[in-house]
């Protein structure tokens, strides 16, 4: 009987491993049929991504070289200007920066940049068009490029004409050269086919959309395309030559520059007068001190046109009112001819300076004798 027990407990046991094992193969099996569609289901959304993915590709490679296309030929257009109708023939570029110069007029402003280390300028930026973090980083740098148009020319509207018509010369008159002629671009003469200018300056400071700038040669209101850094290794040439004419000539370096015994008193009276006027608006110079070691830089150059060099010591020179010269009217490229008997020491010169008339007389020595300084009649009132 002990016997027969036995033998239903070990059958007993046995059934239920069989059917444990039986159960436990039915869910692997199960378990691995759901594994097997799920890992189909994933293998087919990864295809079909694929294709998508693939099929946005191709259409941003279609797009890009459409947009490549179109700008390839933008280009091709914009290169081959039209003969009949060159007001057509542009590129995309406005002012980006306006400045504001101690030189209120192209009379006085020094024809090459840093020789009158004193010559400040602010560079106003289209806060529009040139956001302040255009400038992070420029603070860096001791000098930058200048890229401006000279927007003082005389004959500018010459340049929208047909070359045919426009009477464009080909060479100008260069002042060391007294007057003798040269290539235009042999020059950095303003009187240019385009009337770009290049100039570099001292960086100060950066204020917010404002670079202060110093050694400046740009006129007040002077429109600005863009500026570089002045990267020493790769801008600046030590084997760079240049022509004779330009080598150790200071045939435009006066020889000395005298102030009368009132002139400072009459610079104060200005300068406390032009405060007035101009309210709210900021000077350059801190005081007329520092504003009267700016006119003696300035003068330490003769800034007369050759006209008015060649002419005067002459007995001859230009008409004008009282025998009063201004330097405004005469620049490079000019032909007027138009001159009168006068005496050297009566020809009385005028610089203007951040608004104030700097009245002075140079002898034929290149003495400079700076007699006084006034606010002009004709000045605005703010």
């Amino acid at each position: 009987m002990a016997s027969n027990g036995s033998s239903k407990c070990l059958l007993t046991l046995t059934l239920s491993i069989a059917l444990t094992a039986i159960s436990a193969s039915t869910v692997l099996s199960v378990y691995l049929l759901r594994s097997r569609r799920r890992s189909r289901q994933l293998r087919s959304k990864v295809r079909e991504l694929e294709a998508s993915l693939s099929s946005a590709l191709e259409k941003c490679a279609a797009e890009r070289q459409g947009r490549v296309r179109a700008q390839q030929a933008l280009r091709k257009a914009i290169a081959e200007p039209q003969a009949d109708n060159l007001e057509s023939t542009s590129y995309p570029m406005r002012p980006i920066g306006v400045v504001k110069s101690c030189f209120s007029t192209r009379n006085g402003t020094p024809r090459q940049p840093l020789l009158v280390p004193l010559a400040r300028a602010s560079l106003i930026f289209d806060a529009s068009r040139v956001p302040p973090a255009s400038l992070e980083g420029l603070e860096e740098y001791s000098h930058c490029w200048i890229i401006y148009v000279f927007h003082l020319n005389t004959d500018l509207e010459k340049l929208w004409k047909h070359p045919a018509r426009s009477k464009f010369k080909a060479k100008v008159r260069v002042p060391r050269l007294k007057g003798r002629r040269i290539g235009v671009f042999a020059t950095r003469s303003p009187h240019r086919p385009c009337p770009i200018g290049l100039t570099i300056a001292k960086v100060e400071a950066v204020k917010g959309h404002m670079v202060l700038l110093s050694g400046v040669d740009l006129v007040d209101g002077t429109p600005v395309l863009d500026i570089k850094p002045y990267v020493p290794y790769c801008d600046s040439i030590p084997g760079a030559t240049v022509p004779k004419w330009l080598m150790g000539d200071n045939s435009l370096v006066v020889a000395s520059v005298n102030f009368s015994t009132d002139f400072f008193a009459t610079l104060s009276d200005s300068w406390a007068t032009k405060a007035i006027i101009y309210q709210g608006r900021t000077s350059l110079y801190a005081s007329p001190d520092d504003f009267q070691k700016l006119i003696k830089e300035v003068l330490s150059w003769d800034i007369r046109s050759v006209s008015q060099r060649n002419y005067p010591h002459d007995s001859l020179t230009k008409a004008s009112k009282h025998a009063e010269l201004s330097q405004d009217s005469e620049e490079e490229g000019s032909d007027e001819n138009e001159r009168v008997a006068a005496s050297c020491g009566d020809i009385l010169y005028h610089l203007l300076l951040e608004g104030l008339d700097i009245s002075y007389r140079i002898d034929s020595n290149g003495n400079v004798f700076v007699e006084k300084a006034t606010v002009p009649n004709d000045t605005p009132k703010e």
